[in-house]
């Protein structure tokens, strides 16, 4: 599957059932294991499989073999216990140029794959586990053969953008072999305002693990590699705040494009046409049915169950309007496009910020 399959449907406020019976409707990206997308729900669709058997939720069986083992008394795969902390962090992103908390985000529908709320004292056990091999204050809770197999590299995924060296993914683990010997790595982001990575260093018993609530900007990282020379070689060999900046900035320059193109709308455009011709229903198997309203202010886009999104859209040229979604990269503009049939009405349209893999066009509902 792509990346982003079943994420945007998270978005649109669909259940995890509904999104696991939804990514059928996608095509692959690939042949079987022929290559590497990272799926947050393909993760959770494997999670889900796991516990099957155990006839309890993922997230029971989590705390029960890992956070309660561990002593991970902060740490929860539920969205409703992490707002039972007084003490949590809010999303935050950029808004003219002051650092804001703009989302909230109900991870629970992936939660097996990017829904854990924990803080540092508790990743900090987690880390002792995984260097351990399985082991932890003595006791074998996982066996070493089987963690074992979660080190391994397995798809080639492209080169370091530091090193230059080729870079791996395993199961669940980067696996890259770097300028102090073997790291195990992972990294998140959800543009909404987070950005989290960890490096362990198996050899030397050693890792590092930082949290950040902000929009990508690579600091975590600069952290990570900075820590890692003080410890090998006494000082920071390089200005890695500098450098993975970069690196970010080159990884958001699709978004920061789109709203250049679309965050300015043409000198003259060539005007819409009555309202009522887009008005109705828009239907696919992947995404359901959207609703293309009009109101007072014009027209308004409605998506997910029952319509509880709700996004205003505003004439850019013609067919093509504009819409603010809740998307990776916040502040960007979308184009929603509407193809106008024989009857000067439309008969389907496109939503672009959807239609990652063809997923956003959606046809006109006969009668709506």
């Amino acid at each position: 599957m792509s990346g982003n399959a079943g994420n945007d449907l998270e978005g649109l406020g669909f259940s995890r059932d509904e999104i696991l019976h939804r990514l059928r409707y996608l095509r692959p990206t690939s042949s079987f294991r022929a290559a590497y997308a990272y799926s947050n729900f393909g993760f959770t669709e494997g999670a889900v499989a796991a516990v099957k058997p155990t006839g309890k939720v993922w997230e029971d069986v989590a705390e029960e073999k890992l956070y309660k083992p561990l002593g991970m008394n902060s740490t929860s795969s539920r969205n409703a216990d992490f707002l039972k902390h007084l003490n949590r962090a809010s999303l935050h992103v950029r808004v003219s140029g002051e650092w804001t908390p703009l989302v909230t985000r109900n991870p629970d529908p992936q939660s097996p794959a990017g829904g854990i709320s924990s803080n540092a004292r508790d990743l900090a056990q987690w880390m002792r586990l995984e260097l351990g091999n399985g082991k932890y204050d003595g006791k074998q809770l996982i066996k070493e053969e089987a963690i074992a197999q979660t080190h391994v590299p397995i798809l080639e995924r492209g080169k370091d953008p530091i090193t230059g060296s080729p870079s791996f993914y395993g199961l669940g683990w980067g696996v890259n072999f770097g300028r102090y010997g073997t790291v195990w790595a992972h990294a998140g982001a959800f543009s909404q305002g987070t950005r989290t990575v960890v490096n362990l260093i198996p050899s030397e018993q050693l890792g590092i693990v930082v949290l950040s609530n902000a929009y990508p900007t690579g600091v975590p990282d600069a952290l990570a590699d900075s820590f890692l020379d003080l410890v090998f070689t006494g000082s920071v060999t390089r200005d890695w705040v500098t450098e993975w900046k970069a690196i970010y900035a080159s990884l958001l320059e699709p978004g920061i494009k789109t709203a250049k193109v679309y965050g300015t709308p043409p000198a003259s455009p060539a005007p819409a046409l009555p309202l009522a011709a887009y008005v109705g229903a828009y239907s696919n198997e992947y995404l359901g049915t959207a609703v293309v309203v009009e109101d007072h202010d014009g027209l308004a886009l409605k998506l997910g169950p029952n319509g509880i999104k709700s996004y205003a859209l505003k004439h850019f040229d013609r067919d093509l309007f504009t819409f603010f979604p809740e998307a990776e990269t916040p502040n960007v503009p979308s184009a929603v496009t509407f193809q106008i049939g024989p009857e000067q009405k439309a008969s389907q349209v496109t939503i672009e910020d959807l239609n990652d893999d063809g997923q956003g066009v959606l046809a006109r509902v006969e009668g709506k």
